[in-house]
């Protein structure tokens, strides 16, 4: 057993890295009441030309509506599951998705290139990633000068991070809060690199 499928929960309900035998409940359109993708991808601020990476997309519930809105630009999904990632890949080319690239990683390093993204985002991630510091240095190294880092933390998940939680984590590996949207249940915090 290798150490990721060590870290897989048994339920969706635990905490611990979501389980690909349930993924099809992160399909579910009740997630729009909580943060739809028309929603993530005004916060997002997405340009058609930016290149955009994806940490621990699922079955891709953010990924098509995200990659679509990319006209002239591309999608990287990155996730620790090849499960994962295989759901994605067959929901976005069944639906003729061609601008998306997708990549395992080994849960430290990410074997991509420095400063090539506009903007990285995950939605109910970051609280299931066991080595967070060692993922934001690196999310740091991928993102261009001006990039932004978005994560969104939703009502339900039980690996949930408090907006003083994540905003103290982030800013610890070289990041300051850009904005703030929603509210303490379901929020979405935008990064970007300081200065220091």
């Amino acid at each position: 057993m290798t150490d990721t499928e060590k870290r897989i929960k048994n339920s969706f309900s635990g905490k611990g890295v979501f389980p690909p035998k349930y993924a099809f409940t992160l399909l579910i359109p009740l997630r729009n009441l909580f943060l739809s993708p028309k929603k993530l991808i005004q916060r997002l601020g997405l340009e058609e030309s930016h290149r955009v990476l994806e940490v621990g997309p699922g079955p891709g519930y953010f990924s098509l509506p995200v990659s679509r809105a990319l006209r002239s630009g591309s999608l990287v999904l990155l996730d620790i599951q090849q499960a994962m990632l295989d759901l994605a890949k067959k929901r976005l080319q069944k639906r003729n998705v061609c601008n998306v690239r997708y990549v395992l990683c080994n849960g430290d390093d990410i074997n991509l290139e420095s400063a090539s993204f506009d903007r990285v985002f995950m939605v109910t991630v970051i609280g299931e990633i066991e080595n967070k510091n060692q993922y934001l240095k690196e999310i740091h190294r991928l993102l261009k000068v001006d990039g932004v880092l978005s994560i969104s933390e939703l009502a339900g998940d039980p690996d949930k991070l408090s907006q003083e939680a994540l905003e103290a984590l982030v800013c610890s590996n070289g990041f300051k809060v850009a904005q703030s949207f929603g509210n303490k249940r379901n929020y979405t915090l935008n990064f970007k690199k300081s200065d220091i």
